[in-house]
């Protein structure tokens, strides 16, 4: 392509208007986002640090060295269905407790294939305003039409339940096909979302779709990509935590986050499944998983089964400072407590500073549902493992905290609505409370320069903070 073409030029003018607008993507520098970074992990998705862990690295090579087949997978799934892929769907049909279990390569894959098409042409597609990308991407593929595409509040169950009431209204009330049960509803969540760290409040949305789809026609879809191995009895998660699995027509677990494989499942039943392997394109037309890939799940899953993870945090692999770790945790149900515990830890240790600081919610501060009322005694809901921290000029603030060791990026506009820019706080199983208090006091101190040189008319270390934006280029 010239770079002088119609085409080099209108490409060249988009990201230039990304830059202009602070949110052009970039991949990060791979000296301070890998593993082997000397930089403490406030960014990744291996939630549980497993990872690093010789314990799973060993059982991983000692499979991988036995295993009959290693390299490739052949083709498609329908083309070749390996005897690898085909125990791992029944084990985890059984660990998960679901009807059926079906591979994909991603959980974008899964969700996108999914929502483009199980729902059919006459149904009603309702969405949680925060779910993800791949969501949107299968819906816009589906046969429904877009006025039968609905967007409730994020986690308002109330607003769930208006979205409903207008929707049935709009199909004839109790004579309509929606609450006859010939049309059907499908509504869309996470369990746990990825850029807030909020809850879906799945008991709740259960109960809405049951009393107002009494004929069973309204189907709740769970997204539980961040909340595989942190939640629920051995990690199944928050719908298994809940006692929602036969309430729930299908579930997405991810393996590349917290399980520190690759890959996704669908749980559902052996119709949706078998509807899937007609239909869904992204499993039908691509190459699967290796057996390699194969392989690394069935290993964390191991860990998730017999609950052995107590090599995660050897002395001789991990800093003094983890020290604190090594006599308590020995199952992946500890690290997982130990995880939730630091997140608690951090929230508690910020939010105070913040308020004794008097720092401009602007500048920084914790959202909404991690800051109790300030008239109440009580404490603020235990958090995730994701924490942001919101502020108008996140990049500043993620380039202070790089200075200072700690990686931990900033979310902009188009990830996040307008006007909800934050860093994004991810926290681990191999933190330590030392960390995250560092984590802390560092996003306080850069808020109080800003603070100092704003009034002070944008000069003297303020200048600095702002020219560490520019320079960054996160």
């Amino acid at each position: 392509m010239h770079p002088s073409s119609s085409l080099a030029t209108q490409l060249q003018s988009a990201l230039a208007s990304r830059d202009e607008r602070w949110i052009r993507r970039r991949l990060p520098d791979p000296h301070t986002s890998s593993p082997s970074s000397p930089l403490i992990d406030f960014n990744s998705n291996d939630y549980l640090s497993l990872a690093r862990s010789p314990h799973l690295r060993s059982r991983f090579l000692h499979k991988l060295a036995h295993a009959p087949q290693v390299l490739g997978s052949g083709g498609s799934r329908l083309l070749v269905n390996g005897h690898a892929h085909s125990n791992l769907e029944s084990r985890l049909a059984g660990f998960f407790r679901a009807g059926a279990a079906l591979l994909f390569n991603s959980g974008f894959d899964a969700n996108a294939g999914l929502f483009a098409c199980v729902p059919q042409p006459r149904d009603v597609l309702v969405l949680d305003e925060h779910v993800h990308a791949s969501v949107h991407d299968g819906v816009r593929a589906s046969r429904v039409p877009r006025a039968a595409r609905r967007v409730f509040a994020h986690n308002e169950v109330a607003d769930l339940r208006r979205v409903l009431a207008e929707l049935v209204a709009e199909d004839g009330g109790r004579d309509g096909g929606l609450r006859s049960g010939e049309r059907s509803v499908f509504v869309a969540v996470e369990s746990l979302y990825s850029m807030d760290g909020t809850f879906a409040p799945l008991v709740e949305i259960v109960e809405v779709l049951e009393e107002v789809f009494p004929a069973r026609n309204g189907y709740l879809i769970v997204d539980e990509a961040h909340a595989t191995g942190l939640y629920g009895p051995q990690g199944r998660g928050r719908v298994a935590e809940l006692g929602l699995e036969d309430r729930v027509l299908a579930r997405l677990h991810t393996f590349g986050k917290a399980l520190a494989a690759t890959g996704a499942v669908i749980l559902t039943n052996t119709l949706i499944r078998d509807y899937l392997l007609n239909y869904a394109r992204p499993l039908i037309y691509t190459t699967s998983l290796s057996y390699a890939n194969i392989i690394a799940a069935d290993c964390s899953f191991d860990m998730l089964c017999d609950g052995t993870a107590e090599e995660v945090c050897k002395p001789r692999l991990l800093p003094i400072s983890h020290l604190y770790l090594l006599t308590q945790i020995t199952s992946t149900q500890q690290l997982s407590r130990a995880l939730l515990d630091l997140s608690t830890h951090f929230t508690t240790y910020l939010h105070p500073r913040l308020a004794l600081a008097h720092i401009p919610k602007r500048l920084l501060s914790l959202p909404e549902h991690l800051t109790p009322p300030s008239h109440s005694h009580t404490r603020a809901p235990a958090p995730s493992p994701i924490i942001p921290l919101m502020t108008a000029h996140p990049r500043p603030l993620s380039a202070y905290l790089l200075a200072l060791g700690m990686n931990a990026r900033p979310i902009t506009w188009p990830t996040v609505p307008k006007g909800r820019d934050r860093v994004r706080v991810c926290l681990h199983a191999a933190n330590t409370r030392e960390e995250v208090e560092r984590l802390a006091e560092g996003a306080v101190r850069w808020a109080e320069e800003v603070l100092r040189a704003e009034r002070r008319g944008a000069g003297g270390a303020g200048e600095g903070v702002w020219e560490r934006e520019r320079e960054s280029k996160l």
